[in-house]
């Protein structure tokens, strides 16, 4: 009788048999998966660039965060804090109003224009700055609109106070202790220009300050980046932008403008040349030391 162990014949046409799953230590099976593979860094990189064009976008044409770093804009903007700045507010035929908060371009008007530099390099800084990557412009200043085109702004009224088109405007937002101005000016904005200020007078370098350089201290409306509605940082600050009702009250400038020159009183020290620009001698009354990722 033979003992050899018979072998038993697998059919051909029958499938392999799968070879056994491989046993782990603990006696479970791992089961592999098929089709599943590791993390995608093409697909990540894909979605990481898709959110830096994304916020590029929202931030060149909605809305752009700046970086106060000095105090010519207190109590209402403090050293710190970071606004953003809604590039909205003026994009469909609405104009800055008195009162309001705005960062804009000073070049041009508060500094003087500098050569283009490398395109390439200038792009990439952009790009950086608006993602808080890279330091902002030189040329980004945030102040209040006292006056638009048209409008007479002069300092001052007996009780102190800035009038607009004869009107005193009473100005809570100051810094407590100080005055609207510590020189006197009298000034016509010309139309398409803003007249600004900021709420820390004695600290603010702004319009008054101005009047010799390029564009005689008034801000074109088309140089404005948009109005601050915001701070966003430091978190314990988180608020809107406050407005102010201090220029209800003032008066529209008469339809034929305001006469040229400075007034009879003698008490501005400014004077307005109409249209074709705006000449005045009013001394500083501090340094702009802002810097806008806004300028103060």
């Amino acid at each position: 009788m033979d003992t050899e162990a018979q072998h038993t014949e697998r059919d051909p046409s029958s499938p392999a048999e799968s070879p056994a799953d491989p046993v782990t230590e603990d006696g479970s099976r791992s089961v592999r998966v098929p089709g599943r593979a590791g993390p995608s860094w093409r697909r990540t990189g894909l979605v990481g660039a898709a959110c830096v064009v994304f916020l590029l976008l929202l931030s060149h044409f909605v809305a752009q965060p700046f970086l106060i770093p000095s105090g010519s804009m207190e109590p209402t903007l403090q050293v710190g804090d970071r606004i953003l700045v809604n590039k909205l507010a003026y994009r469909f035929g609405n104009e800055p109003r008195r009162g309001d908060v705005v960062v804009f371009d000073g070049t041009g008007s508060f500094v003087r224009e500098e050569p283009a530099g490398n395109p390439v390099t200038g792009l990439l800084h952009d790009a950086a700055a608006a993602l808080g990557l890279a330091p902002p412009d030189e040329t980004d200043f945030v102040k209040r609109v006292v006056g638009v085109g048209g409008d007479r702004v002069v300092c001052c009224d007996r009780d102190g106070r800035i009038t607009v088109n004869g009107g005193s405007v009473r100005e809570p937002y100051l810094t407590p202790g100080d005055r609207p101005s510590d020189v006197p000016f009298d000034i016509v904005v010309p139309p398409g220009t803003l007249w600004v200020m900021g709420d820390h007078r004695s600290q603010s370098s702004d319009s008054r300050d101005h009047l010799g350089s390029p564009g005689g201290g008034v801000v074109p409306v088309g140089q404005v980046v948009g109005r601050a509605d915001w701070i966003v940082w430091p978190f314990a600050r988180w608020t809107t932008v406050p407005g102010t009702d201090a220029y209800d009250s003032v008066p529209a400038p008469p339809a034929g403008g305001h006469p040229f020159g400075p007034r009879e009183s003698g008490r501005g020290s400014g004077q307005a040349t109409g249209q074709e620009g705006v000449q005045g001698s009013v001394r500083g009354s501090g340094q702009e030391s802002a810097r806008g990722s806004g300028h103060g």
